[in-house]
């Protein structure tokens, strides 16, 4: 399919401030791209007018590809600091990537609403953990052995495939409520992301999507057009948003950026819903 020049302006456009968004919200409040990437794609393939069975399918995959760059360099980054427990993400590895393979194979199989519908639900439980968790909570004093690992680690990686997100949404909560100090679980929940998205994003490479309803420059399911410009930006403003991190308070932007994410899965449950 040839790529319409006026559209391919268009896209870039959007995409430029999709990546430049997604960058400083993830140096500012720690958070993931993917958890910006994924309904902010959706909204503009949409409005361009790729809008088909498949759409949700494009999204996650391309946003999941962008998180094995931004994940790898994140994880060399803490490496350098002693940050990552690599006993944990030894430990949780095969889980967590049979869990992302599986999270693949029933992605390739459910209607874009479908997955529009579990990332509103999955949206609204993180969303209310930003929002109204608490550094204190605990579940155990140390991290999960055995086949509660075993399960635990698999469904993080089929849930996070589901939502087109990395190891951060769900990891660092896991962590810090098994008694993980935060810098730890942030610099190993990256390395999560690249366990989550490596065998997810290969297999999406795979999957058919009907080449009237996706976006130009898409293999499999993978877009390349977004996936280059958002790791672009994202590299250029994630600095800034560390750097204003520094400079205030970020609790009071995490408890804004939980209303604001409560609010787009609940946007995507309506239209998931057909309201």
């Amino acid at each position: 399919m040839t790529a319409d020049p006026a559209l391919l302006i268009q896209m870039l456009i959007l995409l430029l401030a999709i990546g430049g968004l997604a960058g400083v919200l993830a140096g500012l409040l720690g958070v993931g791209g993917g958890i910006v990437l994924v309904p902010a794609f959706f909204y503009a393939f949409q409005a361009l007018g790729y809008d088909g069975p498949q759409l949700m399918q494009v999204c996650l995959a391309t946003s999941l590809a962008t998180i094995i760059v931004t994940s790898v360099r994140s994880v060399l980054s803490h490496n350098k600091k002693g940050a990552v427990d690599w006993d944990i993400l030894r430990s949780w590895a095969p889980g967590i990537a049979v869990g992302a393979i599986i999270g693949v194979m029933v992605a390739a199989n459910l209607r874009s609403v479908t997955l529009q519908f579990v990332f509103g639900c999955l949206g609204i439980v993180i969303g209310a953990y930003l929002g109204l968790g608490r550094a204190e909570w605990r579940l155990g004093q140390a991290m999960p052995k055995g086949a509660v690992r075993a399960a635990m680690s698999a469904i993080m990686g089929f849930m996070s495939v589901l939502m087109g997100i990395g190891g951060g949404s769900f990891g660092v909560p896991l962590m810090s409520l098994y008694n993980t100090p935060i810098h730890r679980a942030v610099a190993t929940a990256a390395g999560f992301g690249v366990l989550i998205a490596v065998p997810s994003v290969l297999g999406f490479l795979f999957l058919e999507v009907d080449a009237a309803t996706r976006p130009p420059l898409t293999i499999g399911a993978v877009n390349l057009v977004a996936f280059l410009i958002v790791i672009a930006m994202t590299l250029l403003t994630a600095p800034l948003g560390v750097k204003i991190a520094h400079a205030m308070d970020p609790k009071p932007l995490k408890r804004v950026f939980a209303v604001f994410l409560t609010l787009v899965a609940l946007n995507m449950l309506r239209k998931a819903l057909g309201w």
